[in-house]
């Protein structure tokens, strides 16, 4: 008996297999399947680390909070579990509504972090 399958189901399965290949290319040519292959797989403020088993909660944020700004460089994005992103967005929608000062009259700026700014440093052990 051959176990060659041929007819309208081989040629379904054909489809879909293709179907799901080219689903997984675009998904790797998105800023996030990009970001995830850049940067560890830590989040940039509460340092928790992340494994395949719980990468769903590692959100990639746009430092400048513009969605289409993707440089191939990954220079807007840093990672961010749900909670630490929730947050940030949380924060620059409250300066931007209540268009908070400080002392002198200087407004506040969005939150910004950089969290690897002095990991050489860490990793000497200064």
């Amino acid at each position: 008996m051959s176990t060659k399958s041929t007819g309208p189901n081989s040629d379904n399965l054909k489809k879909i297999i293709g179907q799901a290949q080219q689903s997984q290319a675009d998904r790797e040519a998105g800023y996030r399947e990009k970001s995830l292959k850049m940067y560890p797989w830590v989040c940039g403020r509460c340092a928790r680390e992340f494994t395949r088993a719980n990468l769903s909660e590692l959100t990639v944020h746009h430092r400048d909070h513009n969605h289409d700004n993707n440089p191939p460089d990954g220079s807007n994005w840093e990672l961010l579990c749900l909670y630490c992103h929730d947050n940030e967005h949380s924060r620059y929608v409250d300066t931007a509504e209540y268009s908070q000062t400080v002392a002198g009259g200087d407004k506040l700026e969005a939150a910004t972090s950089q969290p690897f700014a002095n990991l050489k440093d860490l990793l000497k052990g200064k």
